[in-house]
């Protein structure tokens, strides 16, 4: 492709400040990206195929020469990364294909397994009492992130885990500059090098009092390290991946829900006169916001036809779930938000084998924060217009930097 070619395509991902906090893209951006398989040019300079239908994108993530491996020549780099990336990335499995991918995977799959997180679901609702007694204490008004959204599933990970939340101004601050797109090469490789020593010197720790605790990764050093079955460093790889997938999505999801519905009370009602809806609601909530807009990157191991366009080996593709999400051949009205609707069949946590592994936890602390939120502050609601929210538009997830409200 001549570089005259190259600059006729439309760049991804865009650049608009101005777009609703609850719109992936606006109209002028969807006539250009939305629909068949195109290809567009990318940050870096190369270029890759966007896919954005639900069909297709079943298709690309469920489909085995699709690699996730970042290392792979023609991955899809949405920012320049330091070439230490890959060599540092031991145990990081949603960067891993096959039987890799799976060995890592299959010894946390029981921990998140749907009965194992009802069982811990009294520490979630606990965990949620007290983070909206500190926002009662806080008095109005208050800025819910950093009082409610982020703290909450920050102190849940940490629990899970056995990482001390006195810890967590540390590793909240390097998680964003590490989902930060502008984040250089050089502060990448330092911010990852800082979080794997901390985690390192944690589980160095625990390794010499296997007997004081039963978090998770006590579990894992005693049934997997010790055993000769992970390696150190793939453990603390691992470790890094659920702590920072395991706050930030989360708290993103609860700012931006809560912004949502609050702007329709007989919605932001409903979690508290019919809790039993709850559950569908924030399958639509996951739908409709759809937080890594940004897109799943993924490389072709082999020619494979994607939409009706050849996807040869070696080219980069990039998975658009929120558009997916968006897709009117599923979902009717799909830019509308449907507090009754049936949206079982949204892709927010990906599909196929990396698929999210943390998704009944997150599904069950989104559920009992929003319910219990909207049953103590049943007249909470935001101070200032969605226009005037910073938003973190250059983050890998979506959110908001702070939600100021009342009640």
């Amino acid at each position: 492709m001549t570089q005259s070619t190259k600059t006729e395509l439309p760049q991804w991902p865009p650049v608009n400040s101005a777009r609703s906090p609850f719109t992936p893209l606006d109209d002028a951006e969807r006539q250009r990206y939305v629909g068949p398989v195109t290809r567009v040019l990318l940050p870096t300079g190369a270029t890759a195929w966007l896919v954005s239908r639900h069909t297709d994108v079943r298709q690309l993530l469920r489909h085995p020469a699709f690699s996730s491996d970042l290392s792979r020549p023609g991955f899809p780099l949405l920012r320049p990364l330091p070439p230490e990336a890959t060599r540092n990335s031991e145990g990081t499995f949603i960067q891993l294909d096959g039987d890799a991918h799976f060995r890592l995977r299959r010894m946390l799959t029981a921990e998140f397994m749907i009965k194992n997180v009802r069982r811990i679901e009294p520490l979630i609702a606990q965990t949620v009492d007290e983070a909206l007694a500190d926002l009662a204490a806080a008095g109005a008004p208050a800025d819910l992130v950093s009082t409610f959204a982020l703290p909450m599933p920050s102190k849940v990970i940490c629990h899970l885990l056995g990482v001390p939340y006195a810890d967590h101004d540390f590793f909240q601050s390097r998680s964003r500059v590490l989902l930060d797109r502008g984040t250089s090469p050089e502060e990448i490789q330092h911010t990852v090098g800082e979080l794997r020593d901390y985690l390192r010197a944690l589980i160095d720790r625990k390794r010499v009092r296997l007997d004081e605790a039963d978090d998770l990764l006590i579990r894992l050093i005693r049934e997997r390290v010790e055993p000769g079955e992970l390696g150190v460093d793939e453990l603390v790889g691992m470790a890094l991946l659920l702590l920072i997938a395991g706050h930030e999505t989360t708290a993103n999801m609860i700012g931006l829900s809560v912004l949502l519905l609050t702007r329709h009370p007989e919605q932001y009602a409903l979690l508290r006169d019919r809790p039993e809806l709850a559950a569908g609601l924030v399958d639509e909530l996951l739908r409709y916001l759809s937080i890594v807009r940004t897109g799943l990157l993924r490389v072709a191991t082999e020619d494979v036809e994607i939409g009706g366009r050849l996807i040869r080996a070696g080219e980069g593709a990039i998975v658009l779930i929120a558009l997916a999400n968006r897709d009117a051949e599923v979902f009717d009205e799909p830019d509308g938000f449907d507090p009754y609707r049936q949206a079982h069949r949204h892709l927010a946590f990906g599909f196929g084998m990396h698929q999210c592994i943390g998704q009944p936890l997150a599904r069950a602390e989104l559920r009992i924060a929003l319910v219990e939120l909207a049953r103590r502050f049943p007249d909470l609601r935001v101070t200032a217009d969605p226009q005037e929210l910073s938003t973190r538009d250059n983050s890998i997830v979506f959110g908001l930097d702070a939600l100021p409200v009342t009640w």
